[in-house]
């Protein structure tokens, strides 16, 4: 049986691939299911750092949802169409936004649909130059489920977004980095050895850092900024007696390079 996930660790990054290329990387509820595992198993791996997600294949990232499948859930009621397919893909797209570790898109081809949403949840986004998005969901009659109608606003401004969601009609790599979609648009042959290095600038730093920064700007982003400023306190609350942030001061302040324990355990203070 084909594995429907691809998993290796570069370096402490792991760099997922979703594996139906003959479906162009379609998010039937297996894949989904096995994904979700698969993150739950990294995100408590201490090894791994950060996390790259692209697609098997030369043409897509992912096209979205298995239609096949979801059509089949309609026939059988909006109940069963809402337990199977929405709240199993919003169930994927929360967990990738909320995950602790950084999670990179490396968009290697067609990002439609679901494949979309993936790129609109998770924190960072680098897009081959051959890469075409699109919001194709009002062609079949429907919204998007994944979760499309609420983040591409929050990122892209409600008149853009609406616009995409409205004619389904794709857009370029480039649109796409003008919408804040993506970070990078980058040749197709570079896209994940410029993933690579983004995870690895990153995974220099305190997991523990890494993680109260998503955490922070994840949790607060739909709230005041009221709200928000106290959810970032909170998240240094929880850093100022880890070792970690002795450790970056101490190193600041002897111009040394730091080394990280990656550790909630308290330093102890007072003596």
């Amino acid at each position: 049986m084909t594995e429907l996930v691809l998993g290796e660790v570069r370096d402490g990054v792991a760099v997922l691939t979703l594996n139906r290329p003959e479906k162009l990387n379609a998010l039937n509820y297996a894949l989904i299911d096995r994904l979700l595992a698969i993150l739950d198993a990294v995100e408590i791996d201490g090894s791994i750092r950060a996390v790259i997600l692209t697609g098997a294949g030369e043409r897509a990232f992912s096209a979205g949802g298995d239609i096949h499948e979801f059509s089949a859930s309609v026939a059988l009621g909006a109940d069963v169409a809402l337990r199977d397919f929405v709240k199993r893909g919003q169930r994927l797209t929360a967990r990738l936004e909320a995950f602790r570790k950084p999670v990179i898109a490396a968009v290697n081809g067609l990002a439609f649909g679901g494949g979309c949403e993936i790129t609109e949840a998770v924190p960072l986004a680098v897009a081959s130059e051959r890469a075409s998005f699109a919001k194709p969901e009002i062609t079949l009659a429907m919204p998007p489920t994944f979760g499309g109608t609420q983040r591409l606003p929050r990122l892209a401004g409600r008149k853009r977004a609406l616009e995409l969601l409205l004619t389904g009609e794709a857009f370029s790599p480039q649109r796409a980095l003008e919408l804040g979609l993506v970070n990078q648009v980058v040749p197709h042959d570079d896209l994940i050895p410029v993933a690579l290095d983004l995870a690895q600038r990153i995974s220099q730093h305190s997991q523990l850092a890494v993680a109260s920064i998503l955490s922070a700007a994840t949790r607060g982003l739909n709230q005041s900024i009221a709200e928000g400023l106290l959810v970032e306190a909170e998240q240094f609350a929880r850093m100022a007696p880890t070792a970690d942030l002795r450790e970056g001061l101490d190193a600041w302040i002897a111009r040394r390079k730091p080394s990280y324990s990656g550790s909630w355990t308290r330093v102890a203070t007072g003596e």
